[in-house]
Order: C-alpha cells, then sequence, then structure tokens
C-alpha cells in the first residue's frame, strides 16, 4: 500500500520559514517524480512545484519561484518543501505527490499538512 506522509505546516508570521517534508512508503521511491501541490480556502487546487527523477532543473510555479526550494532524499524516501519569505497568499493546505515517469497525472497523495501564514 503507497503511503504519502506531510509533515511540518503549522503557523508562522509573514517573512518567516517553514520546511515541509513528505515521508513515502509502498514504492520504489527513487523511480518516482515528485512534487508538491496546494489547495487555499475556497479555491482550486493548484500547482507549486515539480521534480524530475535526477532532482535537477525543478518547475515552480511563479508565485513561489525564489522563495520555495524543493529537494528530495532518496535515502530516506523523502521530499522536502522549503518555504522561505512567507506571504499571506501561501496560506493552504500543501499536498505532496509522486508521479510515475511516463504519466502525466500524479498517481498518489498525502493527506495534507496545513500552513498558515499570519500577519
Amino acid at each position: 500500500q503507497v503511503q504519502l506522509a506531510e509533515s511540518g505546516g503549522g503557523l508562522v508570521q509573514a517573512g518567516g520559514s517553514l520546511r515541509l517534508s513528505c515521508t513515502v512508503s509502498g514504492l520504489t521511491f527513487s523511480n518516482y517524480c515528485v512534487g508538491w501541490f496546494r489547495q487555499a480556502p475556497g479555491k482550486e487546487r493548484e500547482f507549486v512545484v515539480h521534480m524530475y527523477l535526477d532532482g535537477r532543473n525543478p518547475l515552480y510555479a511563479d508565485s513561489v519561484k525564489g522563495r520555495f526550494t524543493i529537494s528530495r532524499d532518496n535515502a530516506k524516501n523523502t521530499v522536502y518543501l522549503q518555504m522561505n519569505s512567507l506571504k499571506l497568499e501561501d496560506t493552504a493546505v500543501y499536498y505532496c505527490g509522486a508521479r510515475a515517469p511516463l504519466n502525466s497525472q500524479y498517481n498518489y497523495w498525502g493527506q495534507g499538512t496545513q500552513v498558515i501564514v499570519s500577519s
């Protein structure tokens, strides 16, 4: 059974930082692309960042480029999202996902972790 478990969310002041983690089990982690999405209240889920198998040249949404950094540790089956210079509009539930390289859609999702940015 494939499981993705996010952690690290919480309440932070604008301008602050958080680091999200997502630990994956039930699949060969190194064979999957990974990414993060988010869903703000009343809005649809939106793309944040995608990382390919080799970890090079991640794709970032314009709204987070230069502030967020994705990384992966294949030895720990974990993907991270370092979020700096957080803004009020970054408030959302953050979801990690795993996608087989040849798929156009993400195959697996975590349950989400809440990030609240306060003024």
